[in-house]
């Protein structure tokens, strides 16, 4: 999840205008977070995820069994 659909319980705004200090830090630290907050697999949701890990595993079991 990113960061801009977060709300703050201390201001109730959100989390990316950083309007209270409370705000502020959670920004700073979501935004230290890496790859998966900002990178590819951002935009993707669970299922997506899961099925990208089947293609994966399927592909390689089909190279396994190709070699063999």
């Amino acid at each position: 999840m990113t960061y801009d659909r977060l709300v703050c319980a201390n201001c109730a705004a959100p989390v990316n205008e950083g309007r209270c200090p409370v705000c502020r830090a959670n920004r700073e630290r979501l935004q230290q977070q890496g790859f998966f907050q900002d990178g590819f697999f951002a935009g993707l949701n669970p299922m997506a995820l899961i099925a990208l890990l089947a293609v994966l595993i399927a592909a390689v079991a089909l190279l396994a069994h190709q070699t063999a």
